[in-house]
């Protein structure tokens, strides 16, 4: 069974992002006052954690990356919300970046170094 770096590294990222939007939300529901609290923040927060899960389970199909590009954008879109999630999810978005293109980098020398090995047996 082939095992994709690139795809274990963009799953990785998506979970700690899930850890990150966890945090994320009970910040966002605690900057506001008592009175003021909506359960909104709770829902929306628990969606996107559950999109960055369900997105690292895409991660079998080419919409899967698609759709984590789509997750960086909303995480450094929630700066809006928690304005320390600017700098966060931009810093995600560049982890996201060089986890698709290392682990792309991986899993084609891995074929290389396969396929040289079976030209030589």
């Amino acid at each position: 069974m082939k095992r994709s770096t690139k795809r274990l590294f963009a799953a990785t990222t998506l979970a700690c992002e899930a850890l990150l939007v966890f945090f994320a939300t009970l910040v966002a529901y605690g900057l506001v006052p008592m009175e003021q609290r909506r359960v909104s923040y709770l829902v929306v927060g628990g969606a996107l954690i559950l999109l960055c899960l369900l997105t690292a389970g895409l991660l079998r199909s080419p919409v899967g990356y698609a759709v984590g590009w789509v997750v960086q954008l909303v995480l450094i879109a929630s700066g809006f919300v928690v304005p320390m999630m600017f700098g966060i999810g931009f810093a995600f978005a560049v982890i996201w970046f060089f986890a698709l293109r290392v682990g792309g980098r991986v899993d084609r020398e891995k074929a290389e170094v396969a396929r040289r090995l079976a030209e030589q047996q």
